[in-house]
């Protein structure tokens, strides 16, 4: 009985950690770049695009597919390590806990 308490705990702890990590993901950020910093898109912890900077260069008529290009792969970039980030923080919130192996947070 003494460690269904314990779990039940843990769970409960787990489940408050995941709400401030959650609250906390609404304020992180991440930029991401491309075309070696001719583009940069800003996303936040969620997601969403937050902002695009684009170099005035950029701005040819020609280069209109490198430009879309550049975009797709800054936005990848910074959605790459907002992912970084949350899993690392998910890999501490997590250190401890039983949580059986292969099993991915948050669910």
């Amino acid at each position: 009985m003494r460690d269904i308490m314990g779990l039940m705990g843990k769970a409960r702890e787990m489940q408050e950690k995941m709400q401030a990590m959650q609250a906390e993901m609404e304020t992180m950020t991440a930029e991401g770049t491309a075309g070696g910093g001719m583009v940069a898109v800003t996303l936040n912890g969620k997601g969403a695009m937050q902002g695009v900077k684009i170099d005035p260069s950029m701005f040819r008529e020609d280069d209109v597919e490198i430009l879309e290009d550049l975009v797709i792969a800054a936005h990848n970039d910074a959605k790459a390590k907002i992912e970084a980030i949350i899993a690392e923080k998910t890999k501490e919130m997590a250190a401890g806990l039983p949580i059986p192996p292969g099993m991915k947070l948050p669910f």
